[in-house]
């Protein structure tokens, strides 16, 4: 698959979702092609994680994306099962105004709540649309990359620099340095190639080109 010059929408439910989830692809396609990157809650509801939103930001432009390329959504934290429909239009609103070719969002794997419910609408928004699903470890059960992309060790830097700027969660063991780049080490041995990020397959769109 070649992203070069596609559309590509990459959709979290919390920040620092799309950046665990694919952080080192992010960095690898950012200045080639036209990325929107949209976080459905920003946690500014939570006292504890006051500075996320400003965090996700910096981290997002360690990895190449401008503040105008990210979006926050107005959606509460744990409880998107009850949004549903205001999710689904809320997508279709991006359907609609960005027109994207391809759509990374949470894998069918992940049992957070919020990250399934957005995963279900996405594939309910985006009909017809490329998705894939990205891993996050914290909260994945039985995720196994059928979908792999290669990223070089200049993208694996730049996502554990990426993660770096959040120091709210700077102890979180799935914020290790060394978790993150075992991680892309094991998707790249499983494509034969030194790094890789691996996704699982949500939908596939394809067509034969001349």
């Amino acid at each position: 698959m070649d992203f070069f010059g596609k559309k590509v929408l990459f959709l979290g439910a919390h920040p620092d979702d799309i950046e665990l989830g694919c952080g080192a692809l992010l960095h690898h396609i950012a200045k080639k092609t036209d990325v929107l990157c949209v976080t459905l809650s920003d946690n500014q509801k939570n006292p504890d994680l006051k500075k996320v939103k400003d965090e996700h930001i910096r981290s997002m432009k360690v990895l190449g994306v401008p503040e105008e390329k990210i979006v926050f959504g107005p959606f509460s934290t744990r409880v998107f099962p009850n949004s549903r429909q205001d999710i689904l239009e809320y997508f279709l609103k991006f359907r609609k105004d960005f027109q994207p070719d391809l759509i990374f969002t949470h894998s069918k794997q992940d049992v957070h709540q919020d990250h399934n419910t957005m995963t279900d609408e996405s594939l309910r928004a985006f009909r017809g649309i490329t998705v894939l699903g990205f891993d996050v470890v914290r909260s994945s059960h039985g995720f196994f990359p059928h979908f792999l992309v290669e990223v070089t060790e200049e993208d694996v830097h730049a996502k554990i620099k990426a993660l770096a700027e959040y120091e709210t969660y700077r102890n979180r063991y799935y914020f290790n340095a060394e978790l993150t780049r075992s991680i892309m080490v094991r998707h790249g041995a499983l494509a034969e190639m030194p790094f890789a990020e691996g996704f699982d397959i949500l939908r596939i769109v394809g067509q034969f080109g001349k």
